[in-house]
């Protein structure tokens, strides 16, 4: 054997030390986002989060496919929807009834949005407070685009018009899962407790 073949197979084995690093930070690098059973997502997205419809016309499906019976058709563009759950290409929604369906990942947005889902109007303050200047009111269903936020208050935006509401005041800024992945699509309003 020559002296040549030693470092050689030791070069082959610090390479194949170095990828199988490699290869489990990728692993770990990529864990952060999964879904409620603990699986990985497939997009790397955290589940839950919001997206909005892009259409006036978004098909809900009992399943993750064409195939799967259309349950229902949503009506409003930008309505906010929290993403439950995860294929490659549908995602398992939960809307402002409480209500489940899948829809093609293709007629969502990651644009953000909030729907006032009250009969009421909700005060749109100009600062994260309630004794800030009254600014407007949130008509009751109005869609609105969200820009951020930061300590229980969404700064939202309409228009020319800029302002603050109270998170717990509309529909789309909540943390945890509003509704539970497990549960079968087309099945009714079956809230999470908040948490």
């Amino acid at each position: 054997m020559s002296s040549k073949a030693v470092p050689r197979r030791q070069s082959l084995s610090k390479r194949i030390a170095l990828g199988a690093v490699a290869i489990g930070l990728g692993l770990m690098a990529g864990a952060g986002a999964t879904m409620p059973d603990g699986r990985p997502t497939p997009t790397g997205l955290d589940v839950p989060r919001w997206v909005t419809l892009k259409s006036s016309r978004v098909r809900a499906r009992q399943g993750p496919g064409l195939d799967y019976r259309i349950l229902w058709e949503y009506r409003a563009a930008g309505l906010p929807v929290q993403v439950i759950a995860e294929t490659r290409e549908w995602r398992k929604v939960c809307d402002p009834e409480g209500s489940i369906a899948w829809i093609h990942r293709t007629v969502a947005s990651g644009r953000r949005t909030v729907f006032n889902a009250t009969a009421v109007e909700v005060p749109v303050h100009t600062g994260r407070s309630d004794e800030s200047p009254l600014r407007a009111r949130l008509s009751a269903r109005a869609i609105v685009p969200l820009d951020e936020c930061e300590s229980g208050w969404c700064r939202i935006r309409a228009r020319k018009l800029h302002g603050w509401v109270r998170a717990e005041a509309v529909f789309g800024t909540e943390r945890h899962p509003l509704c539970d992945a497990a549960r079968p699509a087309g099945q009714g309003p079956d809230r999470l407790p908040a948490g």
